[in-house]
């Protein structure tokens, strides 16, 4: 199957909202936190409304006016949308949203979406928050330089997430 990488465009909205949704059903239910499929549902399926819809229109247009300020690529395979990554520009960069749906994870494309990024962000620090039961995600990051900071939070109370950043030093190893 053939994936091309590329910004993404206006009518990409659609197929957003329901790629996270996706993405945080394959990813996220722990019963030991809490966390279950009507749980991930109550939470994130704003994102495939109307309103959710908008949000991510908004969000492509000011990306494609301000790229140097605002990154957003998408994963396109022959039928679907199937990964996306973006940033945004401040003090610091920070990543994410940053998603491949399962069945295509494994084939180098988080290394190819993260490359691009990585040339976007230029010399800037860049940080995320990635959930720490997440190990598989945590790993990926630290393959990629960043580092767990020690920060944590708990997303709507419940999601354990960690922060990790990416100084401009650090070294990259694409596997």
């Amino acid at each position: 199957m053939t994936f091309v990488i590329e910004a993404a465009r206006p009518d990409d909205s659609a197929w957003l909202g329901p790629l996270l949704l996706r993405a945080w059903l394959q990813t996220y239910p722990n019963p030991e936190v809490g966390i279950d499929e009507g749980w991930i549902r109550e939470h994130r399926s704003s994102s495939v409304t109307a309103e959710g819809i908008t949000q991510w229109r908004e969000f492509i247009e000011a990306a494609n006016q301000q790229p140097d300020l605002l990154f957003c690529r998408v994963v396109r395979s022959e039928s679907e949308i199937v990964g996306v990554l973006c940033g945004r520009r401040g003090e610091v960069v920070t990543l994410g949203p940053m998603y491949l749906l399962n069945h295509v994870q494994g084939q180098r494309l988080g290394g190819r979406m993260m490359t691009e990024f990585f040339t976007w962000a230029g010399a800037a620090p860049i940080c995320l928050w990635v959930t720490d039961y997440n190990e598989s995600a945590v790993r990926f990051y630290q393959r990629h330089g960043f580092k767990i900071t020690g920060e944590r939070e708990l997303w709507q109370g419940r999601l354990p997430n960690l922060r990790m950043t990416r100084d401009v030093a650090s070294s990259i190893s694409h596997s």
